[in-house]
């Protein structure tokens, strides 16, 4: 008889480290998740990430992981506290989709999604941290759940009336946060 994983579900600037037997689960729309594991220690991380530069006078222990930058530095430092090798890590990728096209096609003055996808590529191959797989970009929200058994993600991929939903929560949390500067 086998255990029940354990059920863990992020929000947008959240992440989530792991040694045991957990699935971690995110909605993503124009935002990116970043799926880090090392195979050898048995250690996984998932953050979500609103915002793909990193801006002045962010503070990564106040912000947590809304900047890609904090959400990347936090991620890592606890899955190495954990027993994480730099040099095992994997990453995989998922999200950035181009949510705000049929209604305000760059947001800001960029378009998020690509901008949240350009980061966490380069953020991975500065790193040498290899991204085994991706799931990145196009018009639709995605639902991601990382398995620590495995090191799998499997991938749903929202219909257009579940992707308006997700257009309204993105659009609050960025008109949030560029309310208050960052």
């Amino acid at each position: 008889m086998s255990e029940e994983q354990k059920y863990i579900r992020i929000a947008p600037g959240e992440y989530y480290v792991s040694d045991q037997d957990v699935l971690i689960s995110t909605v993503l729309g124009s935002c990116v998740a970043i799926c880090l594991y090392d195979p050898i220690r048995k250690v996984i991380g998932m953050n979500h990430i609103m915002l793909s530069r990193e801006q002045s006078g962010v503070e990564c222990e106040e912000d947590r992981g809304k900047s890609g930058i904090c959400a990347m530095e936090l991620l890592i430092a606890d899955m190495l506290k954990m027993g994480a090798f730099l040099q095992n890590l994997r990453a995989k990728a998922f999200g950035g989709a181009s949510m705000f096209k049929p209604y305000n096609e760059c947001f800001v003055s960029y378009c998020v999604g690509e901008e949240n996808v350009r980061f966490a590529k380069n953020f991975l191959k500065t790193n040498d941290i290899p991204l085994v797989a991706e799931d990145l970009g196009g018009e639709r929200g995605r639902v991601i759940y990382f398995s620590w058994r495995d090191f799998s993600v499997r991938v749903k991929t929202m219909k257009k009336v579940a992707n308006s939903k997700v257009i309204c929560n993105d659009d609050t949390s960025w008109e949030k946060l560029r309310s208050r500067g960052l």
